[in-house]
């Protein structure tokens, strides 16, 4: 079915859309990652977005039932250039086209994104909706202007508390679940701790009184600034004591609960080849990423904490460490490849504090 990309400044980007019309709005972004298809699709951070793909063939090694950040798709949309239609790896379950059908996702194929990438790097994110070849477009334009998710944490949170277990346990950790990837906790139940994930609507209290080693702030989606219920307590568990490792829109959430600011970048980073540099270690890590806001360096205040990694690409904060507690918040996804991993040095902060050195 012939369809249209229709960005909010007018824009126009024709393709087509498998299986039946679709109709849908949200923010355009763009993704740079040649790998992870699945779990760009999947991962609640991309709530509210149209999620466009720079490489150009998606779905060469298929899906499979393992490579899900979450228990159900959570992008509006879909751009690619092309769909691969045979897709060849022993992991392969399905094709992206079935899975992509199954799901009833939008998806558009056939679209120049080098020319999409090049419009959003230049003017910045912006709305915009996938519709059929031959809507009125002067109709839609406004809509697409209009459109806004509020508060997006709070629909892909959880529902109810959860727990995991680790076998052979160190610590016991609450995850304060504002999106939460499932790599996230497989990685914190990897490290050994045993996990307990709740809502975003839980109160500070709830979880301090759980007699948890530590607190971890997760990812999520949306405007920080928007979460004003959540910063006041968030900020309860950040000056409690407690270790705390906040990442992506938990680092967020923890810099503005402490003073600092933050800020809607041109067009985000989102990627799997985002370069950061830990400045104490003079160290340079290549990161996952998916984010459109950054903290501020200049609204960090040096009485409360210091500015720990850097975005090597365009210097925006990564990291920060605060001076008067025992928490660290990184802007991307950290990962467990390199033996002092962030997962392992929030365990190890964690048994100390309990009087056991790990």
């Amino acid at each position: 079915m012939k369809a249209i990309l229709l960005l909010e400044d007018g824009t126009v980007f024709d393709g087509s859309t498998r299986g039946a019309s679709c109709e849908v709005f949200g923010e355009v972004v763009f993704n740079t990652s040649m790998i992870g298809y699945q779990e760009t699709l999947t991962d609640p951070t991309n709530k509210g977005q149209i999620v466009a793909m720079t490489f150009p063939m998606i779905g060469n090694y298929g899906t499979n039932s393992e490579d899900v950040e979450s228990d159900s798709f959570k992008v509006q949309g879909f751009v690619v250039r092309e769909i691969c239609d045979f897709p060849n790896n022993f992991r392969c379950e399905k094709s992206i086209d079935e899975y992509l059908c199954e799901n009833n996702i939008c998806v558009i194929e056939g679209i120049d994104t080098r020319a999409l990438t090049r419009v959003l790097r230049d003017k910045g994110t912006m709305n915009g909706a996938i519709l059929p070849a031959d809507t009125d477009i002067s109709k839609k334009l406004e809509e697409i202007k209009a459109y806004k998710i509020e508060k997006p944490a709070y629909e892909v949170t959880l529902k109810e508390k959860k727990v995991l277990s680790a076998e052979n346990a160190v610590c016991k950790v609450a995850v304060w679940d504002f999106g939460c990837k499932n790599s996230v906790v497989s990685n914190l139940v990897k490290s050994g701790c045993d996990v307990t994930l709740y809502p975003a609507e839980t109160t500070a209290e709830e979880i301090l009184n759980g007699g948890f080693d530590g607190i971890m702030l997760s990812n999520g989606p949306g405007n920080p600034k928007d979460y004003n219920e959540i910063i006041t307590e968030v900020k309860k568990v950040v000056t409690s004591g407690k270790p705390v490792f906040g990442i992506g829109l938990g680092h967020q959430l923890a810099a503005l609960s402490m003073g600092a600011d933050t800020e809607k970048l041109q067009y985000g980073h989102r990627g799997a080849s985002q370069p950061v540099k830990e400045i104490k270690k003079d160290r340079t890590y290549i990161t996952v990423q998916n984010h459109g806001y950054a903290v501020k360096a200049d609204s960090v205040s040096s009485d409360v904490g210091v500015v720990s990694h850097v975005n090597i690409n365009d210097n925006t904060v990564e990291g920060i460490e605060y001076k008067n507690y025992p928490v660290t918040t990184v802007q991307f996804y950290p990962d467990t490849e390199y033996e002092d991993n962030l997962y392992s040095r929030f365990v190890k902060v964690m048994t100390e504090l309990k009087g056991e050195v790990r």
